[in-house]
């Protein structure tokens, strides 16, 4: 989608020419003498119109507007979130008919804080973003969305460029996590899914190196060797590096699991719904769709970014129940669940880390069910050894819409990974599922300050609307522009494309 910001008044929004524009009613909408402002006061009153955040009023051929149609959306109190959840329902509702040209108008909204201003822009794009997106990689007749360009108009374009530019970068970033999450396995083998971590190296500032399972099993990485075994698509291991700060500065590393697709192994999932083991790679999807992002924003940090990748499969050679398997760090693994595989690659790319020295690592897997049980769909799952990190990633969530909560990593729950025949089991009991794993990975994460998403609940949806949602890119994102000084983002052009 083609982004655009431009300064509109509400009188210049009624002469705009195009096939829609989207206008943001908040609560506290002050009229003022013009169409716009009258439409919206008349339909207020007879009562056909409110303010409530997603609720529409669609109008076709209205005489004093030069678009075809003209859609009021009230978004509440005019929040971010109240954003989002009114330009979604206003998108959605234009995605069957042939608008291809629509202009989103925030002029209704009044705060004139700037960071306030800069994330209802910025939420509105990565709503539109969201709205529009449409899964094509594998259709043989793909039908792209009608949408294609889409204006926003704010009182001030000077004053809104920011929240425009970061908003841009993430529709690119969540939209990339997306596609890689959303390709079924075959399409997104280890092989690929390092070739579009090498496709980013492309980049300003982005360097990436692509290990295979010869240089795998020179660093000792037995563990992840383990779960790749039983399949005939051999492994990778992705480093990428993005090099925005000095060369003093210590790295934030990102790990994302990258399981292209998880069968379960010898201890094989049910076949209901077993297709969706294709978003087991989500993690390592939102770890590029970060780069992606990191590339356009250009923030002073520097982020390494790590993908264990490789398949789970049960083949002659796959592992078994019981098998014992030493991992980088030289800790023994007793597999008692094949189907626990995910924290058996993540443990040595924890491993792997510690050579960048980092100031702090940050997991991202989906990891459990018990963690859906938990926490449902709504926040990622977050655990810490540190508790300056987790505030600075819970806060990052609420800020960027994109949340997590934390949960508990008291010692006693390490108790049921106790084993006679190795270090450490794979996995304990059910109860406390989520937390006994986030406990086997703190044993490999003794050397600097780690935290742990666990985004089996967010990471995709199911059913009718089944497909990735590109979580947890907006939340990292958020985090990692915090932990820098000069937070200036590189300036963009007047027009731009997400994708």
């Amino acid at each position: 989608m083609n982004f655009e910001l431009k300064t509109l008044t509400r009188e210049r929004i009624s002469i705009e020419k195009c096939d829609a524009v989207i206008v943001l009613i908040p609560d506290s909408f002050v009229a003022a003498d013009d169409a716009l402002s009258k439409l919206a006061v008349s339909a207020i009153q007879a009562g056909d119109f409110e303010t409530k955040a997603g609720k529409l009023l669609v109008s076709y051929r209205s005489p004093d507007f030069s678009a075809t149609r003209l859609v009021l959306v009230g978004c509440g109190d005019g929040s971010a979130k109240s954003v989002r959840t009114g330009v979604l329902a206003a998108i959605n509702s234009l995605k069957t008919s042939n608008v291809k040209r629509a202009v989103l108008s925030l002029s209704g909204l009044t705060s004139q804080a700037d960071d306030v201003r800069n994330s209802q822009v910025c939420a509105a794009l990565v709503a539109c973003g969201d709205a529009a997106y449409n899964y094509a990689v594998t259709k043989s007749k793909p039908v792209p969305s009608k949408l294609s360009d889409l204006l926003l108009a704010v009182p001030d374009a000077a004053k809104a460029r920011a929240g425009f530019d970061k908003g841009v970068a993430l529709v690119r970033g969540i939209t990339l996590a997306k596609e890689w999450g959303n390709r079924p396995a075959n399409h997104a083998t280890p092989i690929l899914l390092a070739g579009a971590a090498k496709a980013l190296a492309k980049l300003p500032g982005v360097k990436v190196d692509v290990l295979g399972p010869k240089e795998v099993a020179k660093l000792g990485m037995g563990s992840f060797m383990a779960v790749a075994q039983g399949s005939a698509e051999p492994l990778r291991f992705v480093v990428m590096h993005y090099n925005g700060g000095g060369k003093a500065q210590a790295p934030i590393v990102l790990v994302g699991k990258g399981i292209t697709f998880d069968t379960g192994g010898v201890s094989i999932k049910p076949a209901a719904e077993m297709d969706e083991m294709k978003f087991d790679m989500c993690g390592a999807a939102s770890v590029l769709g970060v780069f992606r992002t990191l590339a356009d924003l250009k923030p002073a940090v520097n982020v390494i970014g790590l993908i264990p990748a490789c398949e789970n499969m049960p083949d002659g050679r796959a592992i078994k129940p019981g098998d014992v398997v030493t991992s980088m760090s030289g800790q023994t693994i007793e597999i008692l669940n094949t189907d626990a595989e995910g924290r058996l690659v993540l443990c040595d790319a924890l491993t792997y880390a510690e050579r960048f020295k980092p100031r702090a690592v940050i997991d991202i897997a989906t990891l459990t069910g018990a963690c859906v049980v938990a926490l449902g769909s709504v926040r990622s799952g977050l655990f810490s050894t540190d508790d300056a990190l987790a505030k600075a990633l819970t806060d990052a969530g609420e800020s960027s819409l994109d949340l997590c909560w934390r949960l508990p990593l008291d010692d006693d729950y390490a108790e049921g990974l106790k084993t006679n025949f190795a270090d450490v089991a794979n996995v304990a009991g059910r109860a406390g599922g989520a937390v006994t794993a986030a406990k086997f990975l703190q044993r490999f994460v003794t050397k600097f300050p780690w935290a742990h998403l666990d985004i089996a609940g967010t990471a995709w949806k199911s059913g009718a609307a089944k497909g990735s949602t590109g979580r947890p890119v907006a939340l990292l994102v958020e985090y990692l522009l915090g932990q820098t000084d000069d937070s200036k983002l590189a300036p963009a052009k007047k027009r731009v494309r997400a994708a």
